[in-house]
């Protein structure tokens, strides 16, 4: 997304900071939140409610971080997501970067997925959309 605002740039940070114990100058927009940042799952819960109570707004479960499609055998497939799970995956996070993921599309390269640059970009669309 360009044009980012830089406002919600850096309370994300902020809250990526906090949330994850690192210093705020090591946060880069394309900073992978588990390969980069060091982010378990449990730290998601802990992101998505810093985010909701900073930005007054309500994330609905799933919709930043989709970890019920996981468990789901008809898009995951010998710790491969199939065709049919990355086409999911892309309507609920249509913010990702999906290239790299889409040639190896291990379970375990989905974390790549996730980075300060995505949150930022789905924080703004929705703040957009709710300001409408």
């Amino acid at each position: 997304m360009q044009n980012r605002n830089p406002e919600i740039i850096k309370q994300v940070k902020n809250i990526i900071s906090q949330a994850l114990k690192v210093d705020e100058k090591n946060i880069e927009l394309r900073s992978s939140l588990i390969k980069d940042l060091g982010a378990e799952s449990i730290d998601f819960l802990d992101i998505v409610f810093r985010l909701e109570k900073s930005f007054k707004i309500k994330i609905p479960k799933g919709e930043l971080f989709p970890e019920k499609l996981l468990t789901d055998t008809r898009f995951v497939k010998e710790g491969k997501i199939t065709p049919a799970g990355i086409e999911e995956l892309q309507k609920k996070i249509v913010d990702a970067n999906w290239a790299e993921f889409i040639k190896n599309p291990l379970v375990a390269n989905l974390g790549d997925v996730f980075t300060v640059g995505m949150i930022v970009d789905y924080l703004s669309e929705k703040l957009t959309t709710a300001n409408k």
